[in-house]
């Protein structure tokens, strides 16, 4: 695997011959606003103390708060903080919410935790970061390994830390609840927001089949990850007419020709621990239906649309000569590697990037904060609805300028977005190009 985020600052570097600002603006978006390292001292069940390595990577925050989630990973590392804050930033700038890009981890592997541990962890990173978290200041989220659960934990740190240190802050007493998104919803959270990122997903795929002339019952689509991420992806691209014909897990891959139910496959997945041998046509799961195939054969298939919604770097240079799909939909981030996407253009593949692609997710989070902020709560129908409106016009808008600048998705996303990120520090004209490092390292 190569660095993270070296590759994001090629993504952008690739991009400025097409955008209208300052060199020493650009300059200043290869580095996050503020990178902040911390120690978690979280007491174990037995009695013993252990320390964690704690991160908040702020990137940039000129169209609004930082926003982004937080991972407990053991791979979790400083560069992988830095590379995805700043993908956050594109991400909101893409479908136009008023969001700046953060992000954050721990170095943990939380299977090895039990529940009131976990609970201790969530508890101790709100503790150390809570002055950078505020409602118009740094709203995080979930990401890999936590969920709306661990967002309640936190929450209720957060409001707990507000009372007792933070009385003086307004802003982070006046909205409590929109501290975070990912909420249960009996906690403020949003309907639909479980949803969001495979729905999402499913509007784009509408709307690349239309532009590339696709019929629906005939397109076929394989999906690489069947989590929260890729079933719900799944579920609505089957509902809108899409043939899903194979779907994997970290256990191995199924694949069905004529087009599997991701409602019983998933039910088959739970029952049986794993994917493989759930071969589920219409109402019936059986073994004539389909067969096992590996995660390499899975992207090697030849489909329509693949749809990488699992790993980063999935799609790399050992292997893109091998993907016959006609398109990829990133919902992943970063499932095709820099070098892997050249040869996927270079091939005359489509490839949807992640930032436009599994957008929905955020997006959803956005409608959660505005409903804390609001103190008015929206039925799913109406998230569904307004996340439509917004994935549909980001997805047009990217596609415009595809066709006038002559330029690849990937390209024309990352202008749209860094061009509109550029157009607010110009506005604001409060960012100045220093001698001095931009990125600021704090430690504790």
């Amino acid at each position: 695997m190569g660095n993270p985020y070296k590759d994001a600052v090629v993504q952008l570097e690739d991009v400025t011959k097409y955008l209208n600002a300052p060199a020493y603006l650009i300059e200043q978006l290869k580095s996050p606003d503020k990178l902040i390292k911390k120690s978690l001292s979280v007491k174990m069940d037995d009695g013993s103390t252990k320390r964690f390595s704690a991160f908040r990577s702020q990137h940039d925050n000129s169209r609004g708060p930082y926003k982004g989630g937080i991972r407990f990973h053991l791979n979790v590392h400083r560069d992988e903080m830095k590379a995805l804050s700043m993908l956050m930033t594109w991400k909101c700038a893409v479908v136009g919410i008023p969001f700046g890009g953060g992000k954050g981890g721990v170095v943990v592997d939380p299977k090895k935790l039990s529940r009131a541990e976990l609970e201790r962890l969530s508890r101790a990173y709100m503790r150390v970061f809570a002055d950078h978290f505020g409602a118009w200041q740094d709203v995080p989220a979930p990401d890999v390994n936590t969920n709306a659960q661990v967002m309640a934990w936190m929450l209720d740190e957060y409001q707990k830390i507000s009372v007792q240190r933070l009385a003086s802050s307004v802003q982070n007493l006046s909205s409590p609840y929109a501290v975070l998104t990912g909420k249960p919803v009996e906690l403020g959270g949003s309907q639909g927001r479980e949803e969001a990122t495979g729905l999402g997903g499913s509007i784009v795929l509408e709307r690349l089949a239309k532009k590339l002339r696709l019929r629906r019952q005939y397109t076929t689509v394989a999906v690489q990850g069947f989590g929260k991420v890729g079933y719900w992806f799944a579920y609505f691209a089957d509902r809108a007419g899409f043939k899903v014909v194979a779907a994997s897990d970290s256990k191995g891959a199924v694949h069905v020709p004529k087009g599997l139910n991701p409602d019983l496959t998933l039910s088959c997945k739970k029952e049986k621990g794993k994917i493989a041998g759930c071969y589920c046509v219409g109402s019936v799961c059986d073994l004539k239906h389909g067969k096992a195939i590996t995660n390499d054969e899975l992207l090697e298939l030849d489909v329509d649309v693949l749809v990488p919604a699992a790993l980063e770097g999935a799609i790399h240079k050992g292997n893109a000569k091998k993907i016959r799909a006609r398109a990829v939909l990133e919902l992943a981030n970063g499932p095709v590697t820099p070098e892997a996407d050249v040869i996927l253009r270079q091939r005359g593949i489509v490839t949807v990037p992640d930032i436009l692609a599994n957008a929905g997710g955020v997006t959803a989070s956005y409608f959660e904060w505005s409903q804390n902020l609001s103190g008015y709560y929206w039925k799913k129908p109406l998230v569904f609805q307004r996340l439509r409106e917004i994935m549909e016009s980001a997805f047009d808008a990217v596609w415009g300028i595809s066709k006038r600048k002559k330029v690849d998705l990937r390209r024309a996303a990352y202008i749209l977005a860094v061009q509109r990120v550029l157009d607010a520090m110009k506005l604001r004209g409060t960012k100045k190009l220093t001698t001095v490092p931009l990125l600021r390292i704090v430690k504790a």
